[in-house]
């Protein structure tokens, strides 16, 4: 791996989920005194963020923005990580459409997914931790990657017999990694560091 290909893992980019120009309301300190702040969610790992905005700078929500590491920031200047009941109403609202669309724009990574998905445990697989899918869906999906690997939602929607919108079961799961922080696995959120980790 080259150098610049590992400073592109390094950088973590995040998709606004809320911004408010007058900063957070919890924030005690005088008008004058508060930057623009918002939300974010990360776009590899969907890790969620509160993030202070540079003022000179005017973002909209679904702006994509570079969280880490500090010296690849542009608009942000200041960024930590929060969990779901942190959020603003907002940017709760929100979270869903964008991760819908993050699904949909990285389709081959999340194809990806019911094609490589493997067992966690003897009695308990990956793909069985998306809603919806019991052991009758998860052998048919096993059974038609073995044939031939998936090559896009419609796809599998078309082989599985009983698979309806493969990629709403995969928002529907992240959705619960990030309401839910007591799961004992986690899927996708997170994932890169737990990858960086091992």
């Amino acid at each position: 791996m080259s150098e610049a290909d590992r400073d592109e893992m390094d950088v973590r980019r995040a998709v606004v989920l809320d911004y408010l120009a007058h900063g957070l309301s919890d924030d005690g300190r005088p008008q004058y005194a508060k930057s623009p702040a918002g939300y974010a969610v990360g776009i590899e790992d969907f890790q969620l963020y509160q993030v202070a905005f540079d003022e000179d700078e005017r973002l909209t929500i679904g702006s994509e923005v570079v969280v880490e590491p500090p010296a690849d920031r542009g608009v942000v200047t200041e960024c930590h990580r929060v969990e779901y009941d942190d959020l603003s109403s907002g940017a709760q609202s929100e979270l869903e459409y964008v991760v819908a669309d993050l699904v949909e724009e990285n389709e081959e990574r999340f194809v990806d997914f019911y094609n490589d998905a493997q067992p966690i445990t003897l009695r308990l697989h990956q793909l069985n931790l998306l809603p919806g899918i019991g052991k009758k869906l998860r052998n048919g999906i096993l059974d038609e990657r073995k044939r031939k690997p998936f090559e896009s939602f419609d796809d599998l929607s078309e082989r599985v017999s009983g698979l309806h919108d493969p990629d709403e079961i995969l928002v529907d799961r992240i959705l619960e990694e990030l309401r839910d922080d007591d799961l004992k696995y986690q899927t996708f959120v997170g994932r890169r560091e737990q990858e960086q980790n091992q």
